[in-house]
């Protein structure tokens, strides 16, 4: 995943980077990276079991048993979790994106964040 023929399509990376430190359900994705994203990116329930089935087809992420003691609101949720070859593609894609930041930075497009 070194160039833009093998990037993660953008609502992938989005849907691993919610798993990458806890297993959710398909609501909880939708709204963290709804959340996270600024709600710039809605992952509409085809869209994201659509990602999610793809997903966990190439070895991505895992469908995880329901937490005991967990309420539903209705129906059968179901939780997904990270797999180690998903925690691999997601940091190599972050790290993809941080170079483009880093040269957005060096060419004075954006301001490094102030840190204390």
């Amino acid at each position: 995943m070194s160039d833009d023929a093998t990037a993660l399509p953008h609502h992938w990376f989005q849907i691993l980077l919610s798993l990458a430190d806890q297993d959710l359900h398909g609501l909880a994705i939708t709204r963290e990276v709804f959340e996270r994203t600024d709600g710039q990116l809605h992952l509409w329930p085809g869209k994201l079991y659509g990602a999610l089935k793809l997903l966990a087809d190439a070895g991505l992420v895992i469908e995880r048993e329901v937490p005991r003691g967990f309420a539903s609101g209705g129906g059968r949720p179901r939780f997904y979790g990270i797999t180690v070859a998903g925690r691999r593609a997601c940091a190599t894609e972050a790290s993809r994106l941080a170079r483009f930041v880093d040269v957005a930075h060096a060419k004075r497009l954006i301001k490094r964040p102030h840190t204390t």
